[in-house]
């Protein structure tokens, strides 16, 4: 039995409280009311397929047949407006075990409502599934869900996990009419707390409840703080072009157990520091552990390897090597099912597996690496100012060569040395220094992602233009097409370009260094281009190839979120056009440039006429890759002109 003693309450908080005198909302499971039964839209997002109308999340910790348990009870209750667009008719719920102690729920009920006629979901609807050696989810569908359906659902979870009391998740991809989530904690449980998000809270209330929790062999019980937060009217998320992963904007309130007091006045420390943690994983069977096998991947790595004279160029043939040897089998793990060895003989193997591989070879090679944690773009930014491990899901290289340092990323195997995958661009790693302690690293991208098209054009004697295209691609431009092509046939390459409204018919392509990472992707091409003919006149759209941003991509009058574009770009177009000698150009449009907030961008479009020639010139640059919400207007401004620089003037040629 875990017994535990009344102490001084200790609650620590990492918000300032807003506590407002709104009414909370309560709600009877099983009772819809006459105006939810009667609603037909919900009138702050009319055209949403649905809205919750009510959700609560009540935790507590509690005192059950002597043991100390977390209970989480749930109720939600949903609006079915469009049922053909509504895609919240399953439920999934995560339960979290070990080889000693499980979660469990211990009551679960759903109806579907129908008008006045209530559909339950019986209990042989309700399923277990195994995802992983920690988790198992109990699912459900619910039957009969209809336009004006009301979906209504509540368990009970009862967890010997405190450490789990991970928190509440206020805004999803429905709007909410009301949401609230409460605790009751007794004051020997310390847990950090924090706000995420926008979203202002409209309840925010804490009280003392006294001798909540009365432990056998305590000397006195232990009170508890009461909280509740809750908001009304909870927009619905909306992911916006060019941003980060939606958890870390998702309006939630975040906990985490700092330290227990126990009976004897001791004190059980759960958040850890760095120095805690770069112990364990020193010692760690699925980490540390596995960073010991250097001499494994000496006898593994071809001779030709160990041989190269020029520690950079062992390196980049070493992470070739890796990179070519093992196929990611898209699973992430960093905490358990590392086994290095095993995964090497395979020719596969999770994120860790890879990358633990690549150190070792490293190693093998006398290479300095260490590994590097990371949260991938689409898992979060991690929390920097304590360990919280559970925020990490990759790990990558981090190499030490002369006075060049290098993160290394051998799960991709479409980006050369010294480049990470994009999913990687994520701001920082923790690299893993067991001798002189784990430290914080910025992930800078490479600089150079450049788009470049070089089209050389002559008319025709039946007024086409024909001609060949010369495009070069380097950095995560260049990686991210030779994923493309490793997905699709060359034909179909081919068919992508002919779908251009400006190109008639494209042959001859041709495609260099495609597995030669280390060098500029190159394409060749020929080209016909059917041109617009009104009275005896040419109309031509010189930007007739694609560029990198053909559109805006930033349509909404607002923005609530921070954009990242990943890398800094440069997009450069050059256009030679030879119109004969039986031309005469009667409109060669204005030379136009714009800038965007100093030297943050800029787009320029040059004409020149040598002859029977004209020379166009596009060049957009993009030197900063992330921008505040505050920024996008100028933005969002930016690109209209980029767009317009590109589509609006055309040249016009007449006959002599």
């Amino acid at each position: 039995m875990t017994i535990i003693k009344y102490a001084v309450f200790i609650i620590a908080f990492t918000f300032s409280s807003l506590i407002s005198a709104q009414i909370r909302q309560i709600a009877e499971f099983g009772a819809p009311t006459d105006s939810e039964k009667e609603m037909k839209t919900y009138d702050k997002e009319p055209d949403s397929s649905g809205v919750v109308l009510f959700e609560k999340g009540d935790y507590q910790i509690k005192l059950i047949n002597d043991y100390i348990r977390l209970v989480k009870k749930v109720h939600k209750k949903i609006k079915v407006f469009n049922a053909d667009e509504f895609n919240k008719t399953e439920v999934f719920i995560p339960l979290y075990n070990s080889k000693n102690s499980k979660e469990k729920i211990t009551e679960i009920k759903a109806i579907t409502h129908n008008g006045d006629t209530p559909t339950y979901v019986s209990n042989d609807a309700y399923f277990e599934s195994k995802e992983d050696e920690n988790w198992t989810i109990t699912k459900f569908t619910f039957p009969n869900v209809k336009d004006g359906s009301i979906l209504e659902y509540t368990y009970t979870i009862e967890s010997p996990y405190l450490g789990s009391l991970d928190g509440w998740t206020f805004q999803e991809d429905l709007p909410k009419v009301y949401s609230e989530f409460s605790t009751t904690i007794p004051g020997n449980y310390v847990y950090n707390k924090i706000i995420v998000g926008f979203l202002k809270l409209d309840v925010d209330e804490a009280t003392i409840e006294k001798y909540c929790l009365d432990v056998p062999g305590a000397q006195t019980a232990a009170d508890c703080e009461k909280s509740i937060y809750a908001i009304n009217h909870i927009p619905s998320f909306k992911e916006e072009p060019y941003m980060l992963s939606e958890k870390n904007f998702l309006s939630k309130i975040k906990y985490e157990l700092r330290e227990v007091l126990n009976f004897d006045g001791s004190k059980e420390r759960y958040a850890k520091t760095w120095k805690d943690v770069d112990k364990e994983f020193k010692l760690d069977k699925d980490m540390g552990r596995q960073l010991k096998y250097s001499n494994f991947f000496e006898d593994k790595l071809p001779g030709n390897i160990l041989s190269i004279k020029e520690d950079l160029e062992r390196a980049k043939a070493i992470y070739t090597f890796i990179q070519n040897h093992y196929t990611w089998d898209g699973y992430y793990r960093i905490f358990s099912d590392v086994r290095v060895k095993e995964a090497f003989e395979k020719g596969s193997g999770n994120n860790t597996e890879i990358n633990l591989s690549l150190i070792n070879a490293l190693e093998a090679g006398n290479i300095d690496a260490k590994i590097a944690l990371l949260s991938t773009r689409n898992n979060g930014l991690p929390t920097e100012l304590n360990p919280v491990m559970t925020d990490f899901n990759h790990s990558i290289a981090y190499a030490t060569i002369g006075t060049s340092t290098y993160l290394l990323d051998a799960t991709n195997k479409f980006t050369p040395f010294g480049e990470v995958p994009f999913k990687d661009l994520n701001r920082k790693v923790r690299v893993m220094d067991f001798k002189k302690g784990s430290f914080w690293l910025p992930i800078v991208p490479i600089e150079k992602n450049v788009y470049y098209i070089n089209t050389k054009l002559k008319l025709n004697e039946i007024n086409e233009f024909e001609g060949s295209v010369n495009g070069v691609y380097t950095g995560y431009i260049a990686s991210g097409i030779r994923e493309d092509l490793s997905k699709t046939s060359k034909s179909n390459f081919l068919k992508r370009k002919e779908s251009n409204q400006y190109v008639s018919e494209v042959t001859n392509l041709a495609i260099e260094n495609e597995y030669e990472l280390s060098k500029p992707l190159k394409e060749t091409y020929d080209v016909l281009i059917e041109t617009e003919e009104v009275s005896n006149k040419i109309y031509f759209n010189p930007i007739c190839f694609e560029t990198y941003f053909k559109k805006n991509p930033f349509t909404q009058e607002k923005r609530q979120f921070p954009l990242d574009f990943g890398y800094p770009i440069v997009n450069t177009y050059l256009i030679s056009i030879d119109i004969g000698e039986d031309y005469n150009v009667t409109n060669l449009p204005e030379s136009k440039a714009v800038k965007l907030n100093g030297n943050q961008g800029e787009c320029s479009i040059l004409y020149s006429q040598s002859g029977s020639t004209i020379n166009v010139r596009f060049n957009l640059r993009l030197p900063r890759y992330n921008f505040q919400q505050t920024d996008y207007k100028n933005l969002k401004d930016f690109f209209d002109n980029v767009v317009k620089i590109q589509k609006q003037e055309v040249i016009v040629i007449e006959k002599k």
